[in-house]
């Protein structure tokens, strides 16, 4: 008998349309004999499923939605957003209060992994090789000295990043070369949240790995090596093709195995679930952590489905272990 799936997608931060195109790319691959599976948009103004090309009202109560056909329940959320609601935890506790079960991270380890400075905080304490970072929050009396402040306190030169704590897709990233460049590039970044953060520059080799667990052992993907085609990996290159994505990374074996064993430490670490992306930066030699993915993109544009390609599966066999790892789960609780 089929299981009703709902592919969430959508959310409320700018990473909508990216957010809906992964969410396409999970309905494409689902086997249609195991998953009757639905679009599920989750939008600021309204929460409706898809069918048909019309919207139906989604019952917040008990996640159900009334189609032409009768009610339908769903036996598991695929979540594909982007952002906030469904990547920052907020949508995993509300699934867990109501017991559907959901394919990515716990509630908690989603908020704590959307959190740029915890993260980074928490894996400083595992010896982690990460950039020096400053944390600012829009609140800071006058904000743009105290930035300068503590770049100065933290000894930490230009170029910088400036990139917003809690955002994803490289929104409101900007580099800058210069102290005069700085008010800009903060500004930038509080139109995306009103936390920052302020990374020295790593420079070397760029890579993103996949992983996941889907209740057996952690299975770490080829390694992607990202080669910009401009001056770092921004939403532009992302989304625009304007980037060279190499799988796997022109990198030696014993380099693809310490960024691979890293990755699987990170995951663990964190305590996370579902299919993941984890991004670091070869500086002088030694993977450094940049960022995790708790619902990487999966667009056809996007790395995640590349790696799986280059690890010899396919999407609807890595998509289908994901959904009965999370009911699976669901049903131990």
């Amino acid at each position: 008998m089929q299981k009703n799936i709902a592919v969430l997608m959508g959310g409320y931060s700018s990473e909508v349309e990216i957010s809906i195109n992964s969410g396409q790319t999970v309905l494409n691959a689902l086997d249609k004999d195991a998953y009757e599976a639905y679009a599920v948009h989750i939008l600021k103004d309204r929460w409706v499923c898809m069918y048909e090309g019309e919207e139906f009202h989604i019952n917040k109560r008990d996640f159900s939605a009334m189609l032409p056909f009768g009610q339908v329940f769903f036996d598991a959320c695929y979540n594909t957003i982007h952002g906030s609601p469904g990547e920052d935890g907020e949508m995993q506790a509300y699934l867990k209060a109501i017991g559907i079960p959901q394919t990515s991270c716990d509630f908690y380890e989603s908020a704590l992994t959307f959190n740029k400075r915890d993260t980074l905080s928490v894996l400083r304490s595992y010896n982690i090789p990460m950039a020096s970072s400053v944390y600012l929050h829009k609140k800071d009396e006058d904000v743009y000295a105290f930035a300068k402040s503590e770049l100065e306190k933290s000894n930490i030169d230009y170029p910088v990043f400036v990139k917003p704590n809690r955002s994803g897709s490289s929104y409101g990233v900007s580099k800058v070369y210069e102290e005069s460049a700085l008010k800009d590039a903060l500004d930038k970044a509080f139109t995306e949240d009103h936390e920052i953060l302020i990374e020295s520059f790593l420079s070397g080799t760029e890579v993103s790995v996949g992983v996941f667990n889907f209740g057996a052992e952690t299975v770490v993907l080829p390694v992607c090596e990202i080669v910009p085609d401009g001056d770092f990996f921004d939403l532009e290159a992302k989304y625009s093709g304007k980037s060279e994505e190499i799988v796997p990374a022109r990198l030696s074996e014993s380099d693809t195995k310490a960024v691979q064993d890293l990755t699987a430490v990170v995951y663990d670490k964190l305590n996370l679930k579902g299919i993941c992306r984890v991004d670091f930066i070869f500086h002088e030699g030694i993977p450094h952590f940049v960022e995790v993915n708790t619902n990487p993109g999966l667009s056809t544009e996007s790395i995640i489905p590349r790696q799986i390609k280059a690890a010899r599966m396919t999407l609807q066999e890595v998509f289908g272990k994901a959904i009965e790892a999370c009911i699976k789960d669901n049903n131990l609780i």
